[in-house]
């Protein structure tokens, strides 16, 4: 039961957030070593904002922080700091505060705090843990990564198929040893299996001598701890699902995963998605060192660079052609812009609808087709639209002609290349995300310059 003033300590926290004005208070408190005036700022705030806070300082100032602050992080904290900065800071936590912190988290929220740490510091809060709750975080730990074993949370309500909703509710009522959040009631067969869940609502609303499984929810699914959590995810956002239970290979259940698990998930995926899609390491963050940022980055910069390298050869190939009218040297890179932009607009939602499922075998011919509709109109408008530019710009009719069906062509291989080679990639068990950029922007540029050029040498020489 919550006493008084902790009541009033939420809601002050509640209305506070971080800003600019409190992180420059909280700056000035540790520079003047002061843990009354630091404190002041940081415990009205809730637990993310802190933890923005310490990703936002410097490493020098995040020190003094914990210095003067440190046993005043709880395990919330800890869950909601970025990897590259939890880690050193639990290095730096007295034992004692890091066993407390530990203590206050869901089993999910030590498995995702303990996966990614060294050996060491995995037996330092392994051992911190109560052994009932050690062994569960080591099963856990002994499921694939990624996998429904690592997202699940041990604790659940589970009750017996055959009881009324009065036996329920008095349980619940009486129980000592709930979650401090759940969202279902999850019946079970005498074999510990599943059979269905009911919602809070739906339980507290219906009639105490109802059968629980009259009340069970239609959307109810179960997932088996193999299972990968980005199927985990999909389910919930497809069937819109709030929690659903978690089986092990004989059908016994063995823990839950609510929404916001695999919410988490999902964004997790979405800004995957988007670092890969620009050539970034997915694991990057702005508290990385230059070294392992430069890094990341250069590998794609290396593909990059043999892409352009190939598109420069077909330029070579075209060289007297170009020496020969200056006028293709300036239209040149406006096919090879708007083929390239084509190109990433058509392979980012190709990209995005992999990934949520929506392109699949059986709609990617109408899909594809689509796309070279689209990528031939657009072609043809802003053709004609370059053709009136040249022609005015140069006086050149011919040279109008050439870079209009040069347009039509390029951004039809645009659209083509942006949506099969995603499709490709993924039927080759390659991360679209990562490998479709450098091969689209291959082909636009490859097919651009060679029908504008190949067209010029034809037609105005």
């Amino acid at each position: 039961m919550q006493t008084e003033a902790e009541l009033d300590s939420e809601r002050e926290r509640a209305g506070q957030a971080l800003d600019s004005e409190r992180v420059r208070a909280a700056l000035d408190a540790i520079a003047a070593e002061d843990a009354a005036r630091l404190s002041n700022v940081l415990e009205p705030l809730h637990a993310a904002d802190v933890a923005d806070l310490l990703e936002q300082i410097s490493s020098n100032d995040r020190d003094a922080l914990v210095r003067l602050w440190g046993r005043q992080i709880d395990g919330e904290i800890l869950s909601e700091l970025d990897e590259s900065i939890r880690e050193p800071l639990i290095e730096s936590l007295p034992s004692e505060v890091l066993a407390e912190a530990i203590r206050e988290l869901d089993s999910d929220d030590v498995v995702d705090l303990v996966e990614d740490l060294q050996e060491e510091q995995q037996t330092r809060i392994l051992g911190a843990l109560e052994t009932i709750d050690r062994i569960g975080v080591e099963s856990a730990l002994s499921y694939p990564e990624f996998s429904a074993g690592r997202l699940m949370q041990r604790e659940l309500v589970a009750l017996p198929e055959d009881w009324t909703v009065g036996q329920a509710i008095d349980y619940v009522r009486t129980a000592d040893d709930l979650p401090d959040q759940f969202y279902h009631v999850v019946l079970v067969s005498p074999a510990m299996k599943p059979v269905g869940y009911v919602a809070l609502g739906r339980l507290l609303s219906s009639r105490r001598d109802h059968p629980l499984l009259d009340i069970i929810e239609d959307s109810y699914r179960t997932v088996t701890v193999t299972d990968p959590e980005s199927d985990v995810a999909y389910l919930f956002n497809h069937y819109h699902l709030i929690s659903t239970p978690v089986v092990d290979e004989s059908g016994r259940l063995v823990g839950v995963i609510t929404i916001d698990d695999a919410m988490a998930v999902l964004d997790e995926e979405h800004e995957e998605d988007l670092l890969r899609l620009a050539g970034v390491d997915e694991d990057s963050s702005l508290t990385d060192t230059v070294l392992r940022t430069t890094r990341g980055r250069a590998v794609w910069l290396f593909v990059n660079l043999l892409t352009a390298i190939l598109a420069s050869l077909v330029i070579n190939a075209y060289a007297e052609t170009i020496d020969q009218m200056v006028a293709l040297a300036v239209l040149m890179p406006i096919v090879a812009s708007m083929g390239g932009n084509a190109g990433t607009q058509t392979m980012t939602v190709a990209v995005r609808a992999i990934a949520t499922r929506e392109l699949t075998a059986s709609n990617a011919l109408r899909v594809s087709w689509r796309e070279i509709t689209v990528g031939a109109i657009n072609g043809l408008l802003f053709g004609l639209i370059m053709a009136g530019v040249a022609a005015f710009w140069f006086g050149v009719p011919k040279l109008a002609l050439v870079i209009a069906v040069a347009m039509v062509l390029t951004l039809i291989a645009a659209a083509l290349g942006g949506i099969l080679i995603p499709i490709l990639l993924e039927r080759l068990k390659i991360d679209p995300a990562l490998a479709s950029g450098p091969f689209v922007t291959t082909v636009t540029d490859v097919v651009g310059f060679f029908a504008f050029l190949g067209l010029a040498s034809m037609l105005l020489l």
